[in-house]
């Protein structure tokens, strides 16, 4: 998969390359679907895990607010991956915090996790999932160096924003029926620029309960 991925020139990173290898995907997918196929895959609750070559870009966008000891959010971290990927990338000086708002999502990506490379950071505390609203980000751990949203919003949370350190970095996917990848970069003063990356599409970042309406 991760060949695969630096073949398309997808992946350039070197570091991604190493996290995306130490980390299996097979870990954090429903058993019996095929782990290492670069397409999304329904998790329930009208949730997805993201292909891989949506992770791999998001990483190499979010590489330089990864380094060691830096505070990352993961908002909808649905069964975990991302999250764990983060965890590595700042280590134990770091943090990683996943918010998932369906319960039960976020209890069977503690027990992925709990399988995976990034096992270690769970039970030592720098990596963490947390069951609420990811609209409203996760107040405890902010400021973020990074923070990465796996679900469309129609516009930029503000308490996100809020919560996004000067000199760091959010990538979200943005719009209802046409949908941009948006890399967020907060200067050093305060002040915010927006680009667009690529087009996407994502499930809605919305209430739990419209989630599992599916609406």
């Amino acid at each position: 998969m991760v060949e695969h991925l630096q073949h398309y020139e997808i992946i350039s990173s070197k570091k991604v390359v190493e996290v995306m290898e130490t980390i299996d995907r097979a870990l954090f997918v429903p058993d019996g679907t095929p782990a290492y196929v670069d397409s999304p895959m329904a998790i329930g609750y009208n949730a997805t895990i993201s292909a891989p070559h949506m992770h791999a870009t998001c990483l190499q966008l979010l590489e330089e607010n990864l380094k060691p000891g830096m505070h990352a959010l993961d908002v909808g971290s649905g069964t975990g991956y991302l999250t764990a990927c983060f965890a590595l990338m700042v280590g134990p000086q770091g943090r990683a915090v996943g918010v998932e708002h369906i319960p039960e999502l976020a209890d069977s990506s503690l027990k992925n996790i709990e399988k995976s490379a990034a096992a270690p950071l769970l039970k030592e505390g720098s990596l963490s999932i947390h069951v609420g609203d990811g609209r409203q980000g996760w107040p405890e751990f902010a400021p973020y160096d990074a923070i990465h949203v796996g679900a469309a919003a129609p516009e930029i949370p503000q308490p996100l924003l809020d919560q996004l350190k000067p000199g760091g970095r959010m990538v979200i996917p943005v719009g209802k029926i046409s949908q941009d990848l948006k890399v967020v970069d907060k200067k050093e003063d305060g002040s915010v620029t927006v680009r667009t990356e690529i087009s996407v599409r994502y499930v809605p970042l919305t209430s739990r309960d419209a989630q599992l309406r599916g609406s």
